[in-house]
C-alpha cells in the first residue's frame, strides 16, 4: 500500500492506527485491516476524551443540548407517530407514579431520548447516543439545579406535559417553543439568563 501511495510504510502505518482510533477501520493482527461495517460507536471514544479533555462548562454542555434537543423537537413534531406519543405518553405517566427522584430523572432521560429518536436525524441521534455519558450527568445536574432553585417536581412534570401536547398537535413551532420554555428553566437555575 505504501509504495502504490509513494508514502513511507511508517506514514502508512500511522494513518491506519488513526482510522483505527476513530473507528472507521479494525486492524487484526496476521490479517489485516479491515473497513468496518458497524459505525455506530465509531465516535464515542474521541468526543468523549475530546470532551473531558477540554473540560467543557456546564454552560457549554447547556448550550450544546439546548441547540440539538430543539432541533430534535421539531423534526419530531413533523415525523412523530401516533405509537410513539403513546410511548411517551407512557413515560410521562410514570414519570408521575415515580416514588424516587433516581427513578423521575431515569424516565426524564427516557422520555428526552425518544424525542431524539422520532427526529428521524440519524445524525442527530447518533451525536445525542455519543454524547449520552456527558448528557445523561448534564440532565442529572439540571433537574437537581432545578429542584434546588425552589421549583417543584410538579413545575418540572407540567414542563414535560406541555412538550407531550404540543407534539401530539404536530406543530414544530409550538413544541419549540415547549422545549424553550424547559431550557428557560434551566437557564433560570444556573444564572444563565439572557
Amino acid at each position: 500500500m505504501a509504495e502504490s501511495l509513494g508514502l513511507s510504510r511508517a506514514s502508512v502505518r500511522e494513518a491506519l492506527r488513526a482510522l483505527e482510533v476513530i473507528g472507521l477501520i479494525e486492524s487484526i493482527q496476521g490479517a489485516g485491516n479491515y473497513i468496518r461495517t458497524n459505525f455506530d460507536n465509531s465516535l464515542i471514544e474521541p468526543l468523549s476524551l475530546m470532551f473531558m479533555l477540554q473540560e467543557s462548562s456546564v454552560k457549554e454542555m447547556y448550550d450544546l443540548r439546548e441547540t440539538l434537543e430543539l432541533q430534535c423537537v421539531k423534526l419530531s413534531a413533523r415525523y412523530i407517530e401516533e405509537n410513539e406519543l403513546g410511548l411517551l405518553t407512557a413515560i410521562l405517566n410514570r414519570m408521575y407514579l415515580a416514588k424516587t427522584e433516581e427513578e423521575s430523572l431515569e424516565l426524564d432521560i427516557e422520555f428526552h431520548y425518544l424525542i431524539a429518536k422520532t427526529s428521524r436525524n440519524m445524525l442527530l441521534i447518533n451525536v445525542l447516543e455519543v454524547l449520552s455519558q456527558l448528557m445523561d450527568e448534564f440532565i442529572r445536574k439540571s433537574r437537581m439545579q432545578i429542584l434546588h432553585e425552589g421549583n417543584t417536581r410538579e413545575n418540572l412534570l407540567e414542563i414535560h406535559e406541555n412538550l407531550l401536547r404540543e407534539l401530539k398537535c404536530r406543530e414544530e413551532a409550538k413544541a419549540s417553543q415547549a422545549m424553550k420554555e424547559h431550557f428557560d428553566l434551566i437557564r433560570k437555575a444556573y444564572g444563565y439568563e439572557e
